[in-house]
C-alpha cells in the first residue's frame, strides 16, 4: 500500500491531501475522492482512504481547509461552512482542484470516478455533482442536504446515495423532503437511506467525545451505510 501526501493549490490556499493506493498492480482502477467532515482532514478520513484502497480503489482524501491540518476551534469552522453554503464557489474551487489531483494519478481511470463525503464533506460531494463533474457515483454520509442552487441538480451525471440518521439534529425531515423534491425534479437516479437510532457523525468513533447533543457513533449504521456505498460502487464503477 502506498500512502502519499500531495500538495495542491486552490482558491489561493495551499492544500495537502492524502492519496492511498495498492500499487501491487499496474492496472488502472476506479478513483474515489473523499471529502472530510467539517473539522478537517483527520485520521477518520485517512482510515477511510486506506480502507477503500484495500478494496482495490485509488483513494484521495482532499483537504478543504488548507495545510492538511484539521481546525481545532469549531467556532472557526461554522462561519466558513455557512459562507460556502450561501455561495459554493469557494468550496467548489477547492474540491474541483482535488478531483483534478485524483484524475491525474497514473493508477486512476478518469472515466470511473466517485465522490463521497462526511458531514459538510457530503454536502461538498453533492455540490460537485451539481457542478456537472464527471462522477459515476456520489455518496453522502450524515451529509447536509441543503443547497443554494437546487436547480443545478439537473447537472448531476451519476447516481446518488445519501445515508442519514433519523435522529440527526442538523438534518431535519424538512431538509430531507426538500432534497427528495430536488432529485425528483432533476430526474436523478437517487436513493436516500434513513437509519433509525442514528444521529449525526454516526460513522466517526470520535464523535462521542465532542459532547454535542445528537452527535454520536453508531456502529450498526456505520456498517450498513458502508455496505450500501459498496453496493452502489459495484453498480457504477466496475
Amino acid at each position: 500500500m502506498r500512502v502519499q501526501d500531495i500538495e495542491y493549490r486552490a482558491d489561493g490556499i495551499r492544500m495537502v491531501g492524502q492519496y492511498v493506493v495498492d500499487d501491487g498492480s499496474t492496472a488502472r482502477r476506479a478513483g474515489v475522492l473523499i471529502c472530510h467532515e467539517g473539522p478537517g482532514l483527520t485520521d477518520h478520513t485517512k482510515k477511510i482512504a486506506a480502507r477503500l484502497a484495500g478494496l482495490g480503489y485509488a483513494a484521495f482524501a482532499l483537504d478543504y481547509h488548507g495545510e492538511g491540518k484539521p481546525l481545532t476551534d469549531l467556532a472557526a469552522v461554522r462561519p466558513r461552512i455557512a459562507a460556502w453554503m450561501a455561495d459554493p464557489a469557494g468550496i467548489m474551487a477547492r474540491a474541483a482542484a482535488a478531483l483534478d489531483v485524483l484524475k491525474a494519478q497514473k493508477e486512476v481511470d478518469p472515466a470511473r470516478l466517485a465522490a463521497i463525503g462526511y458531514c459538510f464533506g457530503g454536502t461538498t460531494a453533492l455540490e460537485l455533482g451539481r457542478q456537472g463533474c464527471d462522477l459515476r457515483a456520489i455518496v453522502g454520509f450524515h451529509s447536509g442536504l441543503a443547497t443554494s442552487r437546487p436547480q443545478a441538480a439537473k447537472n448531476i451525471k451519476g447516481k446518488v446515495l445519501v445515508c442519514i440518521g433519523a435522529d440527526d439534529p442538523i438534518i431535519p425531515p424538512e431538509q430531507r423532503a426538500a432534497f427528495e423534491s430536488e432529485m425528483k425534479a432533476a430526474g436523478i437516479d437517487w436513493r436516500l437511506q434513513l437509519y433509525g437510532g442514528a444521529g449525526h457523525s454516526f460513522t466517526n468513533p470520535a464523535a462521542d467525545s465532542r459532547g454535542m447533543q445528537g452527535f454520536f457513533y453508531h456502529a450498526a449504521t456505520d456498517r450498513r451505510s458502508w455496505n450500501a456505498m459498496i453496493e452502489l460502487f459495484d453498480e457504477t464503477l466496475t
